[in-house]
This record gives structure tokens, C-alpha cells and sequence, in this order.
């Protein structure tokens, strides 16, 4: 297997592909939508909600957890989830500048 090679590219390129990578799993996504649908903090709920195994959920939860998107906090035996708020504004922010560099060029063939 073959090296990505990340060191070629600018920090923006990588994080940009972070964010796309992390919302390349639709486990992610109906994590992060679950969360946001709640607008609460999260302990144990996903299993049933999202229908996958614990393993599986917590590998999903660390992928989003790494990247910023959610923060955990112990609760006793178990770890309650919610959206970080700033990191989710600054990723909108990131995502919506490359989105929406195709607009700053409309005479483009």
C-alpha cells in the first residue's frame, strides 16, 4: 500500500480532507445528526440508536472525537458525547470557503 504522501500538500488541503474523510461514513453521520437532534450530551444511547456494535460506535465516536467534531466527558463508568460547538463553526468555516470557491468564478467555461 502506498504512502499518502501528506506532507505535499498545505495544512488546508489536509484538513480539508480530514473533514471529508470523517464525514465519509454514514456511521459519522447519523452519529453526528443523533447528536444534534438530541442537543444534549450522550451516554450509552447509540447502540440502539444508530444499530451498529459498541466497538464500532466507539471507533466512530474516537474518528470524531480526534478530529473535534464531538467531546466526551466521564460520567461515571461511562463517556457522555456532544458536538463541539466551536470546532463545528470552524469547520463550516473551512468547508464552506472550499465549497464555495467555484462561485468566485462564474465566466469559467
Amino acid at each position: 500500500m502506498g504512502l499518502a504522501k501528506t506532507e505535499i500538500f498545505t495544512d488546508k488541503q489536509n484538513e480539508i480532507a480530514q473533514y471529508a474523510k470523517v464525514f465519509g461514513h454514514p456511521a459519522r453521520v447519523a452519529i453526528l445528526q443523533y447528536l444534534f437532534k438530541l442537543n444534549a450530551c450522550v451516554c450509552g444511547d447509540l447502540v440502539d440508536e444508530i444499530g451498529l456494535a459498541q466497538p464500532t460506535i466507539s471507533q466512530h465516536l474516537k474518528e470524531l472525537k480526534l478530529l473535534g467534531l464531538i467531546k466526551g466527558n466521564v460520567e461515571g463508568t461511562s463517556v457522555c458525547y456532544c458536538i463541539d460547538a466551536d470546532n463545528w463553526k470552524k469547520m463550516k468555516l473551512v468547508m464552506s470557503e472550499f465549497l464555495d470557491q467555484d462561485l468566485l468564478n462564474k465566466d469559467c467555461c
